[in-house]
């Protein structure tokens, strides 16, 4: 558990650990957070799809015993209840109008769960239902119910949300020079992000401000958002985010933490809403996705040209929706050299669940699109798949287009590892077998501010304090690992305090595989801040030049004498008592701040005559510049890729009439450990050519984009039938199969 391998790192050893070790003496707080007085809320959603509130009557709720209170819209008349970064469209609670099943009306709290559940059967709403737009078809088609009349006044089709354009050269030329044109069509549903724990909040507001322990990745923009609906200075709110039960991006906006706040100001108690798998279902998904790619070719398999066309489903609201439409123009085009390409995206409104970030933003669903029809133009031209991609690939330092950082890992190098780690293709006798492989890469969205404050006391033991949020990605343990290693000091000699707006310094957010390389220089730049400061008291003690002076394994050296911190303190200080305090800043212009790389490789095996398909072995690969502590990388890349297996056999939202039709996990069917391909690995892939501490770079978002196409790949190569929808499920893979057998008769008639 605490073992050491140096690996020549700047100088000096990496701390690389054989098991995940909890950081000693970190601030932990229960998932369960218990605050005294604390009574429970409830939250009432609308039933349908799209409609005007005549009135909401809560009378004989707040009549019933043991109800404490119940908030409306009318309880916001005050504050700014509207959010949104692009379009401050999405109100915290229905204000004139429902816009999808789920939306929040309204809110009780009650001394306990029972009785606010019995309440909330209490409250009266009329409602003027409208009609209501499902899916990318009923919403944009000419005629078509308007679910932001003011918004889409200038939207080039009905429910336009938001559109974004990349191009290069002359897309027109390009398929002029090409010997063969390529056009398809790919759909992603829409997913539920699934984290164990659901959407959490206590909210306890006093004369002074607010406190809010929230399950939320991005604390400090809670934060701001709270400020901005309650009309309160940012030191008025503090956030706590505790040990957080997953994310995947769908706890980095507002949940249901004004309504908490909304009725703790109300009754004068705190207030806790924890919500149900069907709440949360009914709170963020990702996008689903409709994209058109053609792509020109040359025989020899030089691609000339692509143009794409992408339409994403954002729901009600516009949310991250423009952010992943933009996310979305750069990663359909993959890591390949286009002389010319046009790519041309857009969102679009539903009456639906508000898309939300998750998992590679744009990046699964475009990754999809565009590695599948890769497969499709191989076989056509008769060349091996990895040969086609290898001819067009980009190599280290070249650019997808001017102004974009230039490829910064070897993906010719990767692709080998993951064709060689997934094994021989199908035997004799094997023809339901066969391999399928992908790449994909991101444009890791880096940006933002970080600042770390790291203490270090006089016993040489180090205090850390970042507003990154631990969500299970293992950031608390590879701070630490990053400062224990910069003072040279036992990782078991280092805590680091979780976020706390009160007390943890700033971080931009958690998302975009950024924790490690941004917050990861913070802490790495704090720490040398503190042993700066460390070696300049120890200098002026011995009356020796800071040159001479070296700080390892918690002591300072200087002329074969060994002086402890403590001793140094207390020469500085006077007294006893003391410490100093390091800080350390970045924020990172360039963009992306790296590219995030994807590998994967399928051997699946179907049965042709129910369709099942079996995973039997899956190889997934990362480009992780240095990996700083192996264990995690690993977790992270299996973890991306078995949440990818999710998507591609069995998860999708299913909408109808606006209604959602499996709000459970009975009906919505997330992969389970019985679902892991007999063989799976994840293999590293370190060159130290990353931009983060110790030349690392993020991870956790790769693995999961090659998935769904490596495995469709595969079925195509066994089958030879090319499925264009997502998920696979046994029944659309034995319909291909079927329709296939039948086409394949037809043909052979006389």
């Amino acid at each position: 558990m605490k073992s050491k391998q140096s690996l020549g790192v700047v100088g000096k050893p990496v701390h690389r650990l054989d098991g995940i070790e909890k950081v000693t003496g970190a601030a932990r707080y229960a998932a369960d957070l218990s605050i005294e007085g604390a009574v429970e809320g409830k939250v009432l959603r609308s039933p349908y799809p799209h409609g005007i509130i005549r009135s909401v009557d809560a009378k004989e709720a707040e009549k019933l015993e043991g109800v404490l209170g119940v908030v409306t819209s009318s309880d916001f008349k005050n504050d700014d209840p509207y959010l949104g970064s692009t379009y401050k469209d999405q109100p915290v609670i229905a204000m004139d109008r429902v816009r999808y099943v789920g939306e929040p009306v309204s809110a009780v709290a009650a001394v306990d769960e029972a009785t606010a559940e019995a309440a909330l059967e209490l409250i009266k709403v009329e409602y003027d239902v409208l009609p209501a737009v499902s899916n990318l078809d009923e919403a944009m088609f000419e005629g078509a119910p308007l679910i932001h009349e003011k918004i889409q006044k200038q939207g080039e089709f009905p429910n336009f949300c938001y559109r974004e354009d990349l191009k290069k050269g002359d897309v027109e030329e390009g398929f002029r020079l090409a010997d063969e044109i390529f056009e398809d069509t790919f759909e992603f549903p829409m997913i539920y992000h699934y984290a164990m724990e659901p959407h959490t909040v206590i909210a306890r507001v006093e004369s002074n401000g607010m406190t809010v322990w929230a399950a939320t990745q991005d604390p400090f923009v809670l934060r701001a958002d709270l400020a901005s609906i309650f009309r309160l200075p940012l030191s008025n709110i503090r956030v706590v985010a505790p040990y957080i039960g997953g994310g995947y991006g769908s706890k980095t906006g507002i949940a249901v933490e004004p309504l908490a706040v909304a009725l703790s100001r109300k009754i004068g108690r705190p207030v806790r809403i924890v919500q149900s798998i069907a709440d949360s279902m009914v709170t963020s998904r990702r996008h689903a996705m409709r994209c058109w790619v053609k792509t020109g070719v040359k025989a020899s398999g030089e691609i000339t040209a692509r143009e794409a066309k992408i339409y994403l489903d954002t729901g009600a609201y516009t949310e991250t929706g423009p952010n992943t439409t933009s996310r979305a123009t750069v990663r359909v085009l993959g890591p390949y050299r286009y002389p010319h390409f046009k790519v041309s995206a857009c969102c679009v409104f539903t009456n639906t669940v508000p898309a939300s970030s998750f998992r590679a933003v744009g990046g699964a669903q475009t990754v999809w699109a565009s590695e599948s029809q890769m497969d499709i133009i191989a076989a056509k031209l008769k060349i091996d798949p990895h040969e086609f991609r290898k001819k067009n690939m980009l190599a280290r330092g070249e650019s997808l287009y001017p102004g974009i950082k230039p490829m910064d890992a070897n993906l010719r190098q990767g692709l080998r590892k993951v064709i060689k780690a997934v094994g021989k293709k199908r035997g004799r006798g094997e023809r339901n077998r066969a391999i399928g492989i992908a790449v994909g890469v991101t444009n890791s969205g880096g940006s933002g501010a970080s600042t770390a404050v790291v203490r270090l006391h006089q016993d040489g033991s180090l205090t850390v304090l970042v507003g990154t949020t631990e969500i299970g990605q293992g950031s608390r343990t590879v701070l630490c690992q990053i400062a224990a290693e910069e003072l040279g000091v036992p990782l078991s000699s280092v805590s680091l305090i979780p976020s706390d707006t009160a007390f943890t310094s700033f971080d931009a957010s958690t998302h975009s595989s950024r924790s490690t390389t941004v917050m990861g220089e913070a802490v790495q730049r704090a720490t040398q801040d503190a042993k700066r400061q460390l070696i300049r008291f120890a200098a002026e003690m011995t009356k020796q030049k800071a040159s001479r002076i070296k700080f390892a394994d918690g002591l300072i050296e200087c002329d074969g004498k060994r002086i402890t911190v403590k001793e140094v303190l207390l020469s500085h200080f006077g007294s006893a008592g003391g410490e100093i305090i390091g800080r350390g800043y970045t924020g990172k212009k360039e963009r992306p701040l790296f590219w995030e790389v994807g590998l994967g490789s399928a051997m699946v095996v179907v049965d042709p005559e129910t369709g099942m398909v079996e995973i039997e072995k899956y190889i997934t690969a990362a480009d992780v510049g240095q990996a700083i502590n192996p264990q995690l990388c690993e977790g992270q890349d299996e973890g991306a890729a078995m949440q990818g297996i999710g998507h591609t056999l069995s998860e999708s939202l299913v909408y109808e009439d606006g209604q959602l039709l499996n709000p459970n996990l009975i009906d919505y069917k997330v992969p389970g450990f019985a679902d892991l391909p007999t063989q799976f690995e994840s293999l590293l892939i370190e060159n130290h050519d990353g931009p983060g501490p110790f030349r690392s770079k993020g991870i956790g978002e790769g693995g999961i984009l090659c998935v769904a196409p490596a495995v469709a790949n595969a079925i195509a190569t066994a089958h030879g039938v090319r499925i264009k929808t997502l998920p696979l499920t046994p029944e659309r893979v034995w319909r291909a199969l079927k329709d296939r057998k039948a086409a394949s008769a037809e043909t052979k008639k006389p």
